[in-house]
């Protein structure tokens, strides 16, 4: 931003009058009527790099296109298509300075675009920026585009690209809660449903259980992207193409293809597509979908956690810091509670995308920016919600094994095992007396006659009572049976009974 603060000047000109450019700045007069109109986010669209990086494919496309149907000349189209590929790998990217919240349904970010990759067009050219007699933002680096295309475009292939480091950084932190779940596989526990003691299950189960959730997201984020490969280039103002040549939306699809490797089609109905945002709908609540269960796993280790005396104190979550000016020794779980935030602020800002959505009027929608803006915020603090959870939490978790098995061998919740043996009835007399004497439930069993001590300690196996096979180690679906289903007369299933909470 050092740029504004630049003494010496050029002049540009735009059709309401002339403004003053810093003379080392590569973007121009419509950019600095937009830095000037829309000082609210204080945040420039180069915090998302990744969305400026689709900005350039999508002009290099558009260049390539244009010369091979003969719209742009050999030279004019070869020194664009160099500063976009300059732009791609980095470099300007601080020259795109206009604000993530506009107005104008993007136009001032394909300016910014545009002006920038003219003046390094020309820089390339050994002409002086601004000189755009030579190359024009608008007449050729613009050539057979609009906003209303180019900015949607670059919207979609922006997420695309965003979400290979969202997904990685979910298959790791995945890869570490499986982890974990081996290493807890030996430990048994009481489960819980309501927050009240429910069946003994193992502490391994409980970490694998997240790592299958976190992995089911990955799968359903990776549907929500092949959406976005439908784009509307070629379409220009409203969908009628108007000023793009004959041949531009074809070849254009194909190069914009070559150049971002994704499986981008152009849409059958040009008008339908730009004017319907719905897919960003889509998208974000698939990135809902995946914030609030990692907060939901985030509360679950706050609860394990909690104590550490007078609390569940199940397992130890790894100290990160001070936890309070005014107590001694206290340490809070302060990276569950930052991923439980940004969980927070993702499902706001699916409100926020689905308001705007439904506020584009006839053949556009003019809302776009903040649509963009809370997309890409959403994906960037997801993934560095995961990074923090899995290297500063998770990866070192450890479980207070002398805890737990106290917990077990005092918890009524064995009675369970023991209800198809002895009955419902008399299971439930004991759990009464256990809990009101503080006796073992095994104890009691033997104590009043209702099973030998070998029959009840093969029933209280712990393998058992976690519903593990003893050989492997896994869950046993055998002992499990399925609900009741009925079918009609097509197949489909009608009626299914309840799990048990």
């Amino acid at each position: 931003m050092s740029d504004f603060l630049s003494a010496q000047t050029r002049t540009e000109t735009d059709s309401l009058g002339s403004v003053e450019i810093p003379a080392a700045a590569y973007w121009g007069v419509h950019t600095a009527r937009a830095h000037e109109n829309f000082p609210i986010a204080r945040r420039p669209i180069s915090v998302y790099p990744e969305f400026i990086r689709a900005f350039a494919c999508v002009k290099q496309a558009a260049a390539r296109a244009n010369l091979e149907i003969g719209a742009l000349d050999e030279q004019r189209a070869t020194l664009i298509d160099r500063a976009c590929e300059e732009i791609k790998t980095g470099m300007l990217h601080d020259q795109f300075v206009v604000g993530v919240i506009q107005g104008g349904a993007g136009t001032s970010t394909n300016m910014n675009a545009n002006e920038v990759i003219t003046n390094r067009a020309l820089e390339l050219a050994g002409h002086a920026k601004g000189d755009y007699s030579y190359i024009n933002p608008n007449d050729h680096t613009n050539r057979s585009q609009s906003t209303n295309d180019t900015y949607p475009t670059a919207i979609k292939v922006a997420l695309a690209f965003s979400l290979d480091s969202l997904l990685e950084e979910l298959n790791l932190l995945a890869d570490s809660f499986a982890a974990k779940g081996r290493e807890f596989s030996h430990i048994i526990k009481v489960g819980r449903t309501q927050l009240q003691d429910a069946v003994p299950m193992t502490l391994g189960q409980e970490f694998n259980a997240f790592a299958v959730t976190l992995r089911e997201d990955v799968d359903r984020l990776r549907e929500a992207v092949s959406l976005l490969g439908e784009v509307n280039m070629g379409a220009t103002a409203i969908g009628t193409g108007i000023n793009a040549p004959v041949g531009y939306k074809e070849s254009v699809i194909k190069h914009l293809r070559d150049i971002t490797d994704l499986d981008l089609v152009t849409a059958g109905d040009l008008v339908e597509s730009t004017s319907d945002t719905g897919v960003f709908v889509t998208f974000s609540a698939a990135l809902k979908r995946s914030a609030l269960k990692l907060s939901k796993i985030s509360n679950d280790l706050r609860l394990l956690s909690s104590g550490p005396q007078a609390g569940l104190g199940e397992i130890n979550l790894p100290a990160r810091q001070a936890g309070s000016s005014i107590m001694p020794g206290k340490v809070n779980p302060v990276i569950p509670e930052a991923v439980s935030q940004v969980a927070y602020s993702v499902a706001g800002a699916d409100v926020t995308v689905s308001m705007a959505v439904e506020a584009g009027q006839l053949q556009l929608n003019a809302f776009e920016p903040v649509i963009a803006h809370s997309l890409f915020q959403s994906i960037t603090w997801l993934e560095r919600a995961c990074h923090t959870l899995r290297v500063n939490c998770v990866d070192g978790i450890t479980a207070n094994e002398a805890r737990l098995e106290d917990m077990v061998s005092r918890s009524v919740t064995v009675i369970t095992a023991l209800a198809p043996v002895i009955g419902y009835a008399e299971a439930a007399k004991l759990a009464k007396e256990a809990l009101a004497t503080n006796e073992k439930v095994s104890e009691l069993v033997v104590e009043h006659g209702l099973l030998d001590q070998a029959t009840l300690d093969d029933i209280l196996q712990p393998s058992k009572l976690a519903g593990l096979a003893p050989e492997t180690g896994v869950i046993d679906t055998i002992h499990a049976p399925a609900p009741e289903k009925l079918e009609d007369g097509e197949g489909e299933i009608i009626n299914e009974e309840p799990a048990a909470q």
